[in-house]
């Protein structure tokens, strides 16, 4: 393993910051830290990199225990969100600052850092300073600034939230390709659902200082093992009832829910995914009309309401909902075909699949 925590709490006060939690690394891992503000992600990460000691519990790097070591001695690189470059170095100064720190050879500088300027596609840049460089160059002569010294892991905070859509986008796509170039073993804290499902190997979601799930996009996405992941991550129809006759019935729909005692108060879940629209009426069981739709590119987000008033949101190609000749205020038939039974947040979930449903969904379909 590269990083190990076991049994990792931190307070500030009387306030529990991290709560026991215990999780590793694999080396060469690309491993993002998830959660809302608040939910003690980077706590986490700045133990790890020794800007904070835990209150309890140890951490591990390659095998040692560095609870006592200093942030030098820990052979780690930190980018934070906002950069840090030095503004009165330019680019090949900033890049050069950690490894003239380690008084490294002048020649072994300027080979590491030429090396550094072409692989994050910083050439011409070198003679330039901070404010003479967008925001996704900035982060980059960050993360090469990090690099330079060749540590053993690289931490990144919030690494792509202070520049716009468009370049975030583009510097995920580089921290990819990067990631697989070097394979450093690496972990960025965000609280981007999206940023970490496309980005990481394996995501660590974390809710009031409790780690609450730990797996690959694919497992956190359709696996959630409570409700605050099935709600964090992506999106969930989530619909309040209780047992009665072995059925949980929301208005018109019924969800079979063997297991359950009547008069138990459940939350089904669903992704909207699971939610099959046709325009031939016949086709499933309930009716609605097609409230709403919302273009997001080549997929389509719409909202269906039920003769109960009841709200449904579903996902679908844009090319299904042509060839279907979908529209606003349409009438249509509609199923659910994959459901989970929530539990509570210490709970895990129950995956049901009713006979009346017919597949169920692969990943890949979309969030």
């Amino acid at each position: 393993m590269s990083i190990e925590l076991k049994s990792v709490s931190k307070k500030f006060g009387a306030v529990a910051a991290v709560n026991d939690v215990t999780f590793s690394v694999n080396e060469g891992e690309l491993l993002a830290l998830l959660g809302p503000s608040g939910g003690g992600k980077t706590t986490v990460l700045r133990m790890i990199a020794g800007l904070e000691l835990p209150t309890s519990g140890d951490i591990f790097i390659r095998g040692q225990r560095v609870n006592d070591l200093s942030v030098r001695q820990r052979n780690i690189g930190f980018v934070f969100q906002n950069y840090a470059l030095f503004k009165n170095m330019n680019v090949f100064k900033n890049i050069a600052f950690g490894v003239k720190i380690k008084k490294w050879k002048p020649a072994d500088i300027q080979a590491r850092v030429e090396e550094l300027v072409q692989l994050f596609g910083l050439e011409g840049l070198e003679k330039r300073y901070a404010h003479q460089l967008s925001g996704g160059q900035r982060q980059r002569v960050a993360i090469a600034r990090a690099l330079a010294p060749k540590p053993s892991v690289l931490l990144l905070d919030e690494p792509f939230g202070a520049v716009d859509a468009k370049i975030r986008q583009e510097l995920r796509e580089w921290l990819v390709t990067l990631h697989h170039e070097l394979n450093v073993t690496t972990i960025f804290v965000t609280h981007d659902q999206e940023e970490a499902m496309e980005v990481s190997n394996r995501i660590v979601i974390f809710s009031r200082g409790n780690l609450e799930q730990i797996g690959t996009p694919r497992e956190v996405y359709e696996q959630p093992r409570n409700e605050f992941v099935a709600r964090f991550v992506g999106v969930m129809n989530v619909l309040d009832t209780e047992v009665a006759g072995g059925l949980a019935r929301v208005g018109e729909l019924e969800f079979p829910a063997s297991g359950h005692p009547d008069g138990t108060k459940v939350r089904i879940g669903f992704r909207p995914y699971a939610v099959q629209i046709s325009s031939d009426l016949t086709a499933h069981r309930y009716r609605a009309v097609l409230r709403h739709t919302y273009f997001l590119g080549v997929l389509l987000r719409v909202e269906l309401e039920l003769p109960s008033g009841l709200i449904l949101r579903a996902r679908m190609s844009k090319e299904e909902y042509a060839q279907q000749g979908l529209a606003d205020g349409k009438p249509v038939s509609v199923n659910i075909r994959q459901y989970r039974i929530l539990g509570s947040d210490s709970e895990s979930l129950r995956p049901e699949v009713a006979t009346m449903y017919d597949t169920i969904v692969g990943a890949g379909e979309g969030i």
